[in-house]
């Protein structure tokens, strides 16, 4: 949403995880009571100092919209040539498999490693990127044109984005 918000509003602004957990309680997520939102509020405690959990949705906050959306799109799975398209023209939400053990300890340059396609972390991938005390400064540079269908560590399995 930050991605699409700055593409067609020309301003980046900081959108609260933590908010989407608390207020989305009857949606499709359920905050943390639904599928992918167990693996994403465990992202941001990790990684964002948030709490992960169902909290209180603030009802003044709730009512004053920073950014919105009016729907989603699924890039077609299985295409890494679908992927790279959608992320020519803004930030793409994909599940990766960054359980192993090449995927975490990486440090630098372009990932090669070895890794699966069990799904279990939710990322952004970004047309060019490259603070954080993982990878390069919190970003990773993944290997494209594997073979396999699915990209490497199944980067081209889920992916959407956000339609303004």
């Amino acid at each position: 949403m930050e991605g699409i918000t700055q593409l067609t509003t020309g301003t980046l602004i900081s959108l609260s995880e933590q908010e989407l957990v608390d207020c989305d309680t009857s949606g499709q997520d359920q905050g943390c009571e639904g599928g992918l939102m167990d693996d994403a509020s465990e992202f941001i405690q990790q990684n964002k100092g948030l709490s992960g959990v169902d909290g209180s949705c603030s009802v003044k906050k709730a009512d004053t919209h920073a950014a919105s959306i009016n729907g989603y799109e699924d890039v077609p799975a299985n295409s890494e040539t679908s992927l790279l398209k959608a992320v020519s023209k803004q930030p793409v939400s994909v599940a990766i498999d960054a359980s192993g053990q090449d995927f975490q300890f990486y440090s630098s340059w372009v990932f090669t490693g070895t890794c699966g396609t069990e799904l279990d972390h939710g990322v952004t991938a970004l047309k060019n990127s490259c603070g954080a005390s993982w990878g390069e400064e919190g970003y990773i540079r993944m290997q494209r044109d594997v073979n396999a269908n699915e990209g490497l560590c199944g980067i081209a399995m889920e992916a959407s984005y956000p339609t303004a």
